[in-house]
């Protein structure tokens, strides 16, 4: 199964001068974790509502605070005819929620770990082995986060 199969449209933040308060109501309005921050057709970040909650939290101004201040410019990214897998272990080693799918330069889509988790609950069988497996990674992946400092 390739990213393409699963990915979502990306929704997309026009500039990085866009306020934190329009971010967060495109996402709320389009009902999405993030935004892609464009200007004209370069990925210039990503912003995530983690993001915008923890600004909130921390008493900056939504209003006044420009999206470029916060996004993350560094971003991963990840071509279309990528296998999930191979993109669910990018994700796990990045520590990311959202990777923008990109072919040729062009943003096509986004992966999320909703669009994962939700192929991983279809193909889901009720098998022992399966669930013993998934326990021992998961017992993995909390020592890792604990061990990285996220305690989210």
């Amino acid at each position: 199964m390739r990213v393409s199969d699963v990915m979502t449209q990306a929704s997309i933040s026009d500039s990085p001068s866009d306020t934190l308060r329009s971010a967060a109501e495109r996402m709320w309005g389009q009902q999405t974790g993030s935004l892609v921050v464009m200007e004209g057709e370069q990925l210039v970040g990503i912003i995530t509502e983690r993001d915008i909650l923890k600004a909130a939290a921390q008493g900056v101004d939504l209003d006044k605070t420009p999206v470029g201040d916060l996004m993350t410019r560094e971003v991963q990214t990840v071509p279309p005819d990528r296998s999930i897998r191979d993109a669910a272990r990018m994700m796990a080693q990045h520590w990311i929620r959202h990777l923008p799918v990109v072919d040729g330069g062009k943003v096509v889509g986004v992966l999320s770990q909703r669009d994962i988790v939700g192929i991983f609950a279809a193909l889901w069988q009720e098998d022992d082995n399966i669930e013993i497996e998934a326990d021992k990674l998961v017992r993995e992946q909390r020592l890792k986060r604990l061990e990285h400092g996220d305690l989210d």
